[in-house]
């Protein structure tokens, strides 16, 4: 028998022992892996969210605040629309400290035959905007024509397909790249397409928060304050000077989901902390225990002449061999777990959820991969230098 293959052998010889050895590694990878994938996930989700609103204060009417949040219309794509006077507007640009204004209209489509699927419609006014178009000129570089819509990255139709609201066909011109959050299971237009739409589903008396002009509506401002000027006092002046409305100054309404955020990510990582200090403990109590068991093994194989030296590697061989397949393994699972249930674990935690491109995932599983190479040839290290003291003849002796 060849020296190199005295490792395997000695794996494949116990396959309890290393059955047990393996489950370890294979624990501690999935839960590094899993756990820095996640909270990796909720940050891109916070920092694609912060750009993709681009606002310091947002108004809507008072009124919105009872029919919906707006943050859990921005998160969890919670379908709701509101409308105030378009003359709101104007009040709103001339408060001292806004710089720039700009206007959005929702509509909600319904779950029946006159819609294709029941979604958050949001429009804007591509003269004033600074929200939406510069999103979606990522991947459509051309002005929307009417009946044009672009839809989020959660949506199931694609580029070029028909989508029905209201009994109006909408041509779908682009896709926007994921941020995470509810955004991207909504659809979005110019304000010439939702003011036909808004006037289709008044028509059809499925739209109670409308009458009037159509053109004279919006549901929320978005506002970029002047260099020098506090966004908070901006927001008080607005609240005070401009009679029912609300606005919200985004980084408050941010703060709450940073918080959020940053309490899961502590948890998270007080656990993958944990998990890890008890897993190398374990390792290292297991690799201690193993060199009990093999007390004589290692005595014979002494006596035969392997010097300290090649003994220990051949034990450094062992933990590294589990470590690596171990490590891997843990990390597919790992995939398996975080990849395809990302939209199911921003549910649940109601915080934006974005899965890092597949160049952080390669470079994440890497890491990860290699840590563990490390953690279980650290823990053999233990019993290594322990194995590197034992004589031969004391450990036939105590034998006997």
């Amino acid at each position: 028998m060849k020296m190199k293959e005295l490792p395997l052998r000695n794996l494949f010889h116990k396959p309890l022992r290393t059955a047990a050895l393996f489950v370890l590694t294979f624990f501690l990878a999935f839960t590094i892996f899993s756990g820095s994938a996640v909270i990796w996930s909720l940050q891109n989700g916070l920092d694609r969210l912060e750009s993709r609103l681009g606002a310091d204060v947002i108004v809507v009417p008072n009124k919105a605040k009872q029919k919906i949040d707006p943050k859990n219309l921005i998160l969890n794509g919670t379908p709701g629309y509101f409308y105030m006077d378009k003359e709101k507007m104007n009040l709103i640009e001339h408060v001292e400290g806004v710089d720039k204004v700009s206007p959005q209209i929702f509509l909600a489509s319904l779950s029946a035959s006159c819609c294709s699927i029941p979604v958050q419609i949001i429009g804007f006014e591509p003269e004033s905007d600074f929200i939406v178009q510069p999103w979606i000129q990522e991947s459509y570089h051309k002005p929307l024509e009417h009946g044009d819509v672009v839809v989020g990255a959660s949506i199931v139709s694609n580029v070029g397909d028909t989508i029905r609201f209201y009994n109006q066909n909408c041509h779908i011109v682009a896709k926007l790249q994921a941020t995470g959050t509810g955004l991207d299971t909504a659809v979005y237009t110019n304000a010439d397409t939702i003011r036909s739409l808004i006037d289709a589903s008044a028509k059809m008396g499925v739209n109670q928060a409308f009458n009037g002009d159509v053109n004279d509506i919006i549901s929320s401002v978005y506002i970029k304050v002047k260099d020098g000027y506090s966004a908070k006092k901006v927001t008080d002046n607005i609240n005070l000077q401009v009679r029912r409305v609300k606005a919200i100054q985004m980084k408050e309404m941010l703060s709450e989901i940073g918080t959020g955020l940053t309490g899961v990510s502590r948890t998270i990582g007080f656990l993958i902390g944990s998990i890890w200090v008890m897993a190398f403990i374990i390792l290292a109590i297991s690799f201690s225990v193993l060199v009990g068991e093999r007390k004589k093994e290692f005595a014979v194989l002494r006596m035969l002449g392997m010097s300290q030296k090649r003994l220990a590697s051949v034990m450094l061989a062992e933990s590294f061999i589990l470590s690596f397949i171990g490590g891997l393994a843990g990390v597919f699972m790992g995939l398996l777990t975080v990849l395809p249930f990302g939209s199911y674990i921003e549910t649940v935690l109601h915080l934006p959820f974005l899965i890092p491109g597949w160049k952080e995932i390669i470079l994440l599983t890497i890491g990860t991969v290699v840590v563990i190479c490390v953690v279980g040839p650290l823990a053999a290290g233990y019993a290594t230098l322990r194995l590197s003291r034992v004589d031969a003849a004391t450990i036939f002796r105590e034998g006997n």
